[in-house]
């Protein structure tokens, strides 16, 4: 959540909230209305009860997730958890969190992604957003063939660190608008210090770039496994394949 937003709630205070909905059906719009006191481009994505009776979840448009009661008097910005006496503390705004990512990663094109995939099975995938000057997004890449020989496939996503009008935009997006057949190993050169041909398209890279952020990506390389899971930074091939359940 952003701090801006959290202070603002803190010091509205919320008072004077609105009287409950007669019915569920009217909670989006009282809350809605609630966080629109606070700022009318608070983009409220949808509302639903929380597994915390009494509790609402709000996603917004961010992706972020706060939890609210029905009046939207109370908010609650952070993580909510779940006592389980089999699994200890369950994080369920986690859990709704890695759901939404799922969703949002499966709407990426084929196309637009740059894969290494492994020549045998492939045991898993991960996706990665990457910034072709970081250095750690360069560590990773060196680990790609070790990962590819265990069966895991790597995606790359686009994340110049910076915006659009950086070097490392500038360098992504030729390596995204060269030719299908060409992307990887221009991907792999651009890393590795190279220059490629300077090329300018209608890319994907700062709509990946967006998606990122949207999924919680604040910093590269950023790895979003199936499951929804986002593991941010560096990790070797031996201990990402342990985190997959991929046996080497």
């Amino acid at each position: 959540m952003h701090k801006s937003l959290l202070s603002a709630l803190l010091v509205l205070g919320f008072s004077g909230a609105l009287q409950a909905a007669e019915a569920d059906t009217g909670v989006t719009e009282v809350i809605t209305r609630q966080l629109m006191k606070v700022d009318a481009r608070i983009p409220v994505e949808s509302v639903s009860k929380a597994q915390m009776p009494g509790m609402y979840e709000v996603v917004l448009g961010t992706g972020e997730v706060l939890y609210a009661d029905r009046d939207g008097e109370y908010f609650m910005l952070g993580q909510l958890y779940k006592l389980s006496d089999d699994k200890g503390f369950v994080n369920l705004t986690e859990e709704r969190l890695n759901t939404q990512r799922v969703a949002l990663m499966s709407a990426v094109a084929e196309k637009d992604l740059i894969s290494f995939k492994p020549e045998g099975e492939v045991k898993a995938t991960i996706a990665v957003f990457t910034d072709v000057d970081c250095p750690y997004c360069r560590k990773l890449h060196d680990e790609v063939p070790k990962l590819n020989a265990m069966g895991i496939q790597v995606d790359y996503l686009a994340f110049p660190r910076g915006g659009e009008r950086t070097a490392a935009f500038t360098k992504m997006q030729s390596v995204w608008c060269s030719e299908p057949d060409q992307r990887a190993e221009n991907l792999t050169r651009v890393k590795g210090g190279e220059s490629v041909e300077a090329l300018v398209c209608e890319s994907p890279v700062m709509d990946q770039f967006a998606l990122g952020q949207k999924v919680g990506v604040t910093g590269t390389p950023a790895l979003v496994f199936e499951d929804g899971s986002l593991v941010p930074g560096y990790m070797p091939a031996a201990r990402l394949a342990q985190m997959l359940g991929v046996t080497q």
